[in-house]
């Protein structure tokens, strides 16, 4: 590692962040776009998942967004 990063990551540190390391999907894989469809189509006409977009569309704070 060299100097410069390991002082920005002590500089991180100090500000009280620390990293975290995420494993998400390999949305490049062949079953992603398949995977996706199925679960959009398992909660496409149920009525929690439509309460809860709801709720989440007025509670959030999209202003500026664009």
């Amino acid at each position: 590692m060299t100097d410069r990063v390991r002082k920005h990551r002590e500089a991180l540190r100090a500000a009280g962040l620390r990293p975290v390391q995420l494993w998400l999907p390999d949305s490049a894989s062949p079953g992603f776009r398949r995977k996706c469809e199925r679960e959009c189509r398992s909660v496409a006409n149920d009525r929690q998942e439509t309460e809860i977009l709801d709720w989440i569309d007025k509670a959030g704070d999209t202003e500026g967004w664009s």
